[in-house]
């Protein structure tokens, strides 16, 4: 969902934690709300843009209501923001982008831009964005030993190149190296080279 006014919803069981977040909102381009459990978070998810989700809270954890938002079928954007070391097992989970605490006011800033940004791209385009997301991540903590070991990673990356196939297909002249370009143009995911398999 894009709406008029560009709705993001911060998550984390720590208020101080939520309410620094909000002071990268404070220039009004984004409605801010605010929730402290998971519970609240999908009272207050129905008709935002963009969430920046906390993976480990008491009750229903990041998980669960990430579960319960695309359960739903709600077409919102969601950033996991956590302090958990990532590991094979994101490859499964339905995020859009990965942050690891603690983050910046830029850091936060800008994801949330990049993803109200996906918003408005088709779901090809959207799935393609959250792979290169979860590759980079992968190889940001993982060596190159463990990716190659991984089946997985190479999942992850098998999809990766079926989208960058079909889209020099459907996208007139676009080959997978512009595609790539037009994710990178989003954010720092696409420029990893995730498609590349680990030495």
């Amino acid at each position: 969902m894009v709406t008029a006014q560009p709705t993001v919803l911060l998550v984390d069981d720590e208020a101080d934690i939520v309410d620094v977040y909000a002071l990268a909102f404070t220039d009004g381009d984004y409605t801010v709300r605010k929730a402290y459990s998971g519970e609240e978070a999908l009272e207050k998810v129905a008709d935002v843009d963009v969430v920046l989700l906390d993976r480990r809270m008491p009750g229903l954890s990041g998980k669960d209501v990430l579960d319960e938002i695309r359960e739903r079928g709600l077409d919102v954007r969601v950033a996991m923001v956590t302090a958990v070391d990532p590991d094979f097992d994101i490859t499964t989970m339905p995020f859009d982008a990965y942050l690891t605490k603690p983050v910046s006011d830029d850091e936060l800033r800008e994801t949330v831009d990049e993803l109200f940004t996906l918003a408005t791209y088709d779901e090809q385009v959207r799935e393609r964005f959250a792979l290169a997301e979860k590759l980079a991540v992968l190889e940001a903590e993982k060596t190159d030993r463990e990716l190659a070991a991984s089946d997985e990673y190479r999942a992850l990356q098998e999809r990766a190149t079926e989208l960058d196939e079909r889209a020099s297909e459907t996208v007139g002249g676009m080959t997978p190296e512009t595609f790539e370009r037009a994710l990178s143009g989003l954010g720092d995911g696409g420029e990893t080279g995730a498609d590349e398999p680990p030495e």
